[in-house]
């Protein structure tokens, strides 16, 4: 089982300084160590923007796909191996804007499998253009006039669209952000982990002291139902805000919105997934007259 140390590549990262991005690899690794998986037991799969440059920075069997495009790629390695635990790292832009409607299929598929989403609310890679997550009157290179659009909800889209791990979790916070991770890689079916990543280069608004000062932990609060799929998407709209709000009147929750256990997942309601496929086709086949048959 690989450890924290063996788990890092020899490639040093190149985020920027003061990137969420550090913090969060450092918790995926603790995780990973934790849980106990061996390097056969798991397969990563990246999207393209800050969140895709890890995959030069993590010693695992993986894949770097293509923009919007990571969840249909992981899909297909669970399908095809059911018995790997496949994790996907996607940028807000990367996930909910351009592979938006994979990630509502994901979710109401109830693939296993773990979707951890770098949030920082910019495309943080192509010079800080508007994200779907970039808060309303956001001034950006592409928005000089402000966004006027409300950013997208994914917590309340997962736990809608039948995700049944659903979480949020702020960078800043490392131990936490390895405990989600840790529910995350256990749960049976689909996880989604959305984490509020401050970008000091392009996202001057949405800083660590930012949210540090308005981030709340749910399970801290009276009323904590995460069984109840109704409380958790009441509580995904508390996290709505703009630039202006104060502290105190601009409350963001973090940890476990909705965990729902023993639902079949996507690979479970199929039954030639009993074997897994890569077994099934271990023995050369000969497919000449298949072949034929196209001309």
């Amino acid at each position: 089982m690989p450890t924290v140390a063996e788990l890092e590549q020899a490639c040093k990262p190149t985020w920027c300084p003061g990137c969420g991005d550090f913090q969060m690899w450092k918790a995926l690794k603790q995780a990973i160590e934790n849980v106990g998986y061996t390097y056969e037991r798991f397969a990563v799969v990246w999207g393209i923007g800050n969140a895709g440059n890890g995959a030069d920075f993590l010693r695992c069997q993986g894949f770097h796909a293509l923009h919007g495009r990571a969840l249909p790629t992981a899909t297909g390695i669970a399908l095809t191996n059911p018995e790997l635990k496949v994790i996907v790292e996607m940028g807000d832009g990367d996930g909910y804007g351009i592979g938006g409607n994979h990630f509502l299929h994901s979710c109401r598929r109830n693939v296993e499998m773990v979707g951890i989403f770098h949030n920082n609310q910019i495309y943080g890679l192509t010079t800080g253009q508007a994200s779907p997550t970039s808060d309303q009157f956001m001034k950006t290179p592409s928005t000089p006039g402000g966004v006027i659009e409300e950013p997208v909800n994914p917590v309340g889209v997962a736990v809608a669209q039948g995700a049944t791990f659903v979480a949020r979790t702020f960078s800043g916070d490392v131990a936490y952000t390895q405990s989600i991770y840790e529910q995350a890689l256990r749960h049976h079916g689909f996880a989604v982990v959305d984490v509020f990543q401050p970008c000091p280069t392009w996202n001057k608004n949405n800083t660590f002291k930012w949210y540090a000062e308005r981030v709340y932990k749910l399970e801290d609060e009276p009323g904590y139902d995460p069984d109840s799929r109704v409380w958790a998407f009441e509580k995904s709209l508390s996290t709505f805000h703009d630039l202006t709000c104060a502290p105190d009147s601009c409350r963001l929750p973090v940890g476990v919105f909705y965990r729902e256990e023993g639902v079949p997942t996507y690979q479970d309601r199929l039954p030639q997934l009993a074997q897994p496929m890569w077994r099934q086709a271990r023995k050369p086949r000969d497919i000449s007259r298949a072949m034929r048959a196209l001309g």
